[in-house]
């Protein structure tokens, strides 16, 4: 066998179990946990809303919520499994391209890497958190550190700047995103009846949306933060959440982007069903 053909074999091998159905299995098991995810975090929220001082609204105080619920041990083996799943999925994607026409470009693959990554991780401090190891740290604490660590080195001021402009834009691109409903092509749509597809739609378009919002203010406060040389000024999540209740319209508004966040976990399930899941 020439190396030229090992090579095609190997990739086609490699592109038999992306597709695969145990592989497409653990996407769709993934976006059920990232939508329980997004769920706990809103209610989380909405609590602080009500004036709670209770567990934190990010994926931290999510965990602390499962863990204390009868049941709550198996439930985080399941997000971790699931995560692994969406991590295992998005690494896919990044080596044979994303499902679609425009799929194989640099930026999705590059997009699927990072996200990839990003869900790996996050299994990784599930199980960590489980063993009693470790496990994610408030996203408050996080963000502090790291732009902390950041502005210590020459030129990081800036950086941080950048990379909050980046995150407002994410933010912006996100709310555009779902106003425009352009999830809807991620979506096997001409399997649901049309009533079916205009309520998915809605939640897709509220959810996103209101993701939008928190990664927006989120990358406010890092610009604050580094223009004003002050690491705690950085927001997580959870601290982003808390500023939006300080503001004119106060904790309605919050209230307001905390239900979008649960819709945006009732819509994960919805993606659950209904995402195309195979690689390009």
């Amino acid at each position: 066998m020439t190396v030229r053909s090992a090579r095609l074999t190997a990739k086609f091998a490699g592109r038999e179990a992306a597709s695969s159905r145990w592989l497409q299995l653990l996407a769709r098991v993934g976006l059920l946990a990232r939508g329980l995810n997004y769920m706990l975090v809103g209610l989380l929220a909405v609590e602080i809303a009500r004036g709670a001082k209770g567990d934190h609204a990010d994926s931290a105080g999510a965990l602390h919520a499962i863990a204390g619920r009868p049941g709550g041990f198996v439930v985080l083996w399941l997000l971790a499994a699931g995560f692994t799943g969406l991590a295992l999925w998005r690494l896919a994607e990044a080596a044979y391209g994303q499902a679609g026409r425009r799929g194989h470009t640099a930026v999705k693959r590059l997009q699927s890497l990072g996200l990839g990554i990003f869900y790996g991780i996050t299994a990784a401090g599930i199980v960590d958190f489980i063993r009693g190891t470790g496990g994610p740290s408030s996203g408050n604490t996080q963000s502090t550190d790291l732009t902390a660590r950041v502005m210590a080195h020459p030129g990081g001021q800036w950086l941080v700047v950048l990379i909050g402009i980046g995150l407002f834009a994410a933010g912006a691109g996100l709310a555009v995103y779902g106003l425009r409903k352009k999830f809807a092509g991620h979506l096997a749509t001409a399997q649901m009846s049309a009533r079916t597809r205009s309520a998915v739609e809605f939640l897709g378009a509220v959810g996103n949306v209101a993701r939008g919002v928190v990664f927006g203010v989120a990358g406010v406060f890092l610009v604050v933060a580094a223009v004003s040389f002050d690491p705690k000024k950085a927001q997580g999540l959870d601290g982003s959440l808390r500023k939006i209740a300080t503001t004119p319209l106060g904790p309605w508004l919050l209230v307001a982007v905390a239900l979008g966040l649960v819709i945006f976990g009732v819509y994960s399930w919805c993606e659950a069903r209904w995402r195309v899941v195979r690689p390009g």
